[in-house]
């Protein structure tokens, strides 16, 4: 082989190198946002299951609220009024 081939050779060798390189990096950093990706969405999941118990427990209290007011009207149309009474 001659030296030119070589050279040629040696710098094709050195740019794969420096791609690879480059790659192993941009890997490196593709998989550090893929960890912080993933534990955002673990925080958001988390933060989705406690509003929607929170929602729950809302919903809960509103419905017993209005059975109350259901039950009070109930009885007011029940009881006799004054003019009735009289």
């Amino acid at each position: 082989m001659s030296l030119e081939l070589l050279d040629k050779l040696e710098s094709r060798v050195q740019s794969a190198l420096e791609t690879i390189e480059m790659q192993q990096m941009e890997l490196e950093d593709e998989r550090a946002r893929n960890e912080q990706l993933e534990q955002q969405a673990t925080e958001l999941e988390q933060r989705n299951q406690e509003l929607q118990q929170q929602l729950d427990a809302w919903n809960q209290k509103a419905q017993g609220l209005l059975s109350q007011f259901n039950q009070l009207e109930g009885q007011q149309q029940a009881a006799p009024t004054l003019s009735e009474l009289a």
